[in-house]
């Protein structure tokens, strides 16, 4: 038997709020896979800390993945979980083919984490709308993050 879910929200205003979730599962999960794929092909004299450094941010992606996952199902939803449907459901297109260089990944990690940036503070002026101020909060510290990630990869393009 399934309870239904009261948490202060209309069921309308909890599906649209897990629609929205899904969606960011997607383009988180097609950013954890690409970060991924660097990680495994990177090459060149800064592999070994390119390598690392990759690593770092799929292993925190895979924690991020794991809590809008969760969040989805905390609001009652049911939360995406195969790739026809992340393929499907994601704003941001998955990446083809690899950049030549060590650089041209970093930089398009960075250009990646950007477009999760901008389309998170949509996100949030939707969720705002829908009177839901839990996933206001969750995805505020989700962007937060992401700022975070995008300043490391800004940081490593720079020459000092």
């Amino acid at each position: 038997m399934m309870t239904k879910t009261q948490i202060g929200l209309t069921d309308k205003a909890r599906q649209n709020v897990v629609k929205i979730l899904n969606v960011l599962l997607a383009d988180e999960y097609l950013l954890y896979t690409q970060t991924r794929n660097y990680h495994w092909n990177v090459v060149g004299p800064r592999f070994h800390d390119l390598h690392k450094f990759f690593e770092a941010q799929y292993e925190e992606l895979d924690e991020i993945i794991d809590e809008v996952a969760e969040r989805v199902r905390a609001l009652g939803g049911n939360s995406a979980g195969s790739l026809g449907e992340f393929l499907e459901l994601a704003r941001n297109k998955e990446s083809s083919g690899l950049p030549r260089d060590a650089q041209g990944m970093v930089g398009a990690l960075l250009a990646a984490h950007e477009a999760v940036i901008r389309n998170l503070r949509a996100d949030l002026e939707k969720t705002g709308e829908l009177g839901d101020a839990g996933t206001n909060d969750f995805l505020t510290g989700l962007m937060e993050q992401h700022e975070k990630m995008a300043w490391m990869l800004r940081a490593t393009l720079e020459r000092g």
